[in-house]
């Protein structure tokens, strides 16, 4: 009898696994997440050439295309700086990538549809500090060239924790390696895993793995630097990744928001000729929400709102 329920069991739980699949996949309740790669330059950005939706919100509140273009970033556009075009480089994290937002509808092409004869190349990628955006630009030097503005964005709370980039070949091989492969590919895996439906699963795992690394005899990596506590601290930092990679005062400005960006760095900043663009004022006096409700990314408007900054910036300063 014992046996009987238990394949019973068995039996249903898998129909109802494969039906919970079908649901999921009928629906686009999952998000599709490009893969990332490592180019021989070392940096980190997506597989050229994925497409597909990004998902945000277990009712898929938030539902918009991505396109990675032939340079690996999701952008509307391939990246040809010409001599005499007026190109616009815009490099920063999960905020620049734009997943939140159709690709055709992204920050970048509302700044050219504000200028005229003007393209903005998109380089965002998911979790990019300032030393990556400095790496990224220091070794596209010579394809970045012709281009006329580079615009990079920052959060100073947590952009200048390091003085150098280091690609994570670790993680990226891990995320192409056939285990990983197939949870990807097992979209009730991959909405459960957004929405937190197989925490319980991932804990357990982790702490048998964790259990089998202690037999061994291995050990956790330990961090090689302690973060910086200080307002002073996060500044050298940014000296010793100009120093590293460059920074090309009349070509570069930053992007940020001064109501969260330390006093000192913003005289830091204007001390040193460094342009930055402060978007603050019109997301402060915004008549509507900016940001996403189920997430604290940029919406459409808040978009339009910064876009519309940044073009103030260039037609100023081209």
């Amino acid at each position: 009898m014992m046996k009987k329920f238990v394949l019973k069991f068995i039996l249903y739980a898998g129909l109802m696994l494969i039906a919970f699949e079908i649901l999921v996949r009928i629906f686009h309740l999952y998000g599709d997440v490009p893969p990332k790669v490592i180019d021989s330059y070392g940096v980190e950005h997506r597989k050229a050439g994925s497409t597909g939706h990004y998902v945000t919100g277990n009712r898929r509140q938030n539902f918009s295309a991505f396109s990675i273009n032939s340079a690996g970033f999701n952008s509307f556009r391939d990246f040809h700086p010409k001599e005499d075009g007026y190109e616009i480089a815009l490099v920063g994290d999960s905020f620049i990538e734009g997943f939140h937002q159709d690709y055709d509808n992204s920050l970048g092409k509302k700044i050219e549809n504000l200028l005229e004869d003007v393209q903005v190349y998109e380089y965002g990628y998911t979790g990019a500090s300032m030393a990556y955006q400095m790496h990224l630009v220091n070794a596209y030097k010579e394809r970045l060239a012709k281009v006329d503005k580079i615009i990079l964005y920052m959060k100073f709370k947590n952009d200048f924790n390091s003085y150098e980039h280091t690609a994570d070949h670790a993680l990226v091989e891990k995320l192409n390696t056939p285990l990983f492969k197939m949870r990807a590919a097992c979209k009730l895996w991959v909405y459960g895993s957004r929405h937190g439906l197989v925490s319980p699963i991932k804990k357990v795992a982790s702490g048998v793995f964790s259990g089998i690394n202690f037999l061994r005899g291995k050990r956790p990596d330990t961090p090689l630097r302690k973060p910086p506590s200080t307002v002073e601290e996060r500044i050298a930092n940014f000296e010793k990744l100009i120093a590293n990679y460059g920074f090309d005062k009349e070509k570069t400005a930053l992007l940020l928001d001064s109501r969260v960006t330390n006093a000192k760095f913003l005289a830091y900043c204007e001390h040193n000729d460094i342009d930055y663009i402060d978007y603050s004022e019109g997301l402060k006096n915004a008549y509507q929400p900016t940001t996403l409700i189920y997430d604290m990314h940029w919406n459409d408007y808040g978009r339009s709102l910064i876009a519309k900054d940044i073009a103030a910036f260039v037609e100023k300063n081209r």
